[in-house]
């Protein structure tokens, strides 16, 4: 069994900027600290939610630079790291690991794709490139292409894939790929509204959008998992399950900055494509957030 690089409820953190468009570097450590006082088991800097996709590489990763040195090991550290591109992929994982990361999270290509044999020699050139553990991404809903059961067996043979944030929403092929695996890859949610049955199930948490505005709560989620009480976590899963769907009601993470606008934080703009949340969806969010008495 490979010793995961976290348990309990990871946050996919959001990325301030200043008014000016650059990266607000003393909120994102406001940000950081409220996260880590309240419960956050892990942080993964400039993954999605952090608008990887939207961020020059000088500034990814200075990013993953500041994340490493200001948490400095009080909670662990997952940098995203994954590309399309195989050789920016490894060299982003030399980065995260020269940095002091725990551990780096590593997407499936997207847009340009590849087969499942492409995607063994692809996670493999990375697990390879240095001794930081790996975290694969499987979400196709975004990038068009899936991880299948036996293609997890075959990368939980690499010592340093240590497990995958699932996202597919697929509970056949996780099922799957656990009995195939065999405790040599270990499994977190990918989605906030699938914790409880992905725990249930033998999985160690999330890597979570909710943890942004709510980390207690998604941290007690997880905590009652690991401690047997399905029926409690079940009922805080559906209390907050509005509030979970509201934070996805346009692509992600428009609403979640919106959110954490809501609540206080100087988040700053969207950097385009992304677009501010409409009004029709920002009464939604208003409402969702205030039926579970979401506040700093």
């Amino acid at each position: 069994m490979k010793k995961p690089v976290f348990t309990g409820a990871c946050v996919a953190i959001i990325t301030p900027f200043k008014p000016t468009g650059e990266i607000d570097y003393e909120e994102f450590k406001r940000i950081i600290d409220y996260q880590i006082e309240h419960g956050t088991d892990a942080v993964t800097i400039m993954g999605t939610t952090g608008e990887s996709s939207a961020i020059p590489d000088k500034e990814h990763r200075e990013a993953i630079a500041f994340g490493c040195e200001y948490i400095n090991h009080r909670i662990p550290v997952i940098a995203g790291a994954g590309s399309n591109d195989t050789a920016y992929a490894v060299s982003m994982t030399k980065h995260a690991a020269e940095c002091g990361a725990d551990a780096v999270l590593s997407v499936t290509p997207y847009y340009n794709k590849t087969t499942q044999r492409g995607l063994i020699q692809h996670f493999t050139a990375i697990a390879d490139a240095s001794d930081c553990p790996v975290i694969l991404y499987n979400v196709p809903s975004r990038t068009g292409m899936g991880i299948t059961a036996e293609t997890y067996a075959e990368l939980s043979k690499h010592p340093n894939v240590n497990g995958v944030k699932e996202a597919s929403g697929n509970f056949s092929l996780i099922a799957e790929a656990m009995s195939l695996c065999g405790g040599e890859m270990n499994f977190w949610s990918g989605n906030d509204d699938q914790i409880v049955p992905l725990m249930a199930m033998g999985g160690l948490g999330v890597i979570s959008v909710l943890s942004n505005v709510c980390p207690q709560e998604a941290h007690d989620l997880t905590a009652l998992c690991f401690e047997g009480k399905y029926q409690e976590a079940m009922a805080l899963q559906l209390k907050y399950l509005d509030l979970i769907n509201a934070l996805f009601c346009e692509v992600n993470p428009i609403p979640v900055k919106k959110a954490m606008e809501l609540l206080g934080w100087k988040v700053g703009a969207l950097r385009l494509p992304l677009y501010e949340l409409s009004e029709t969806n920002t009464e939604r969010l208003k409402r969702a957030m205030a039926a579970v008495n979401c506040k700093l």
